[in-house]
């Protein structure tokens, strides 16, 4: 089980309207929607439905238009955030890895036993 630090559980904490979002990111209501039918990002929706945004999805909100700024194509920058999705190791992950490394470096596990992933 993970456990986030005070300043990550604030971070990600819904609170922020769609008209916060683009007066803290410049971007226009119908372009943070384009880009959460792009699947680039996925607000907390309220028992109404109304989006609400946390500072993570300002920050990727402001990602994206670095990266668009930048020269990317759309979809240049869905695979630029699906690589850094794909990067993130969990925890439990992390600790798997380093738990087969340590047991193959004492010689306790070979690679055709547990191929490294």
């Amino acid at each position: 089980m993970t456990v986030m630090g005070e300043t990550e559980v604030r971070r990600s904490t819904p609170v922020l309207s769609i008209g916060t979002a683009c007066t803290i990111t410049g971007l226009t209501a119908r372009q943070i929607r384009y880009y959460e039918a792009q699947g680039l990002l996925t607000p907390h929706r309220t028992a109404g439905g109304q989006r609400q945004y946390s500072m993570n999805d300002v920050d990727v909100l402001l990602a994206i238009k670095d990266d668009l700024s930048a020269g990317y194509t759309l979809t240049q920058v869905k695979e630029r955030r699906a690589a850094e999705r794909n990067n993130n190791l969990s925890d439990e992950k992390a600790r798997v890895l380093l738990r087969d490394e340590m047991l193959r470096t004492a010689g306790f596990l070979n690679d055709t036993e547990y191929p490294r992933n």
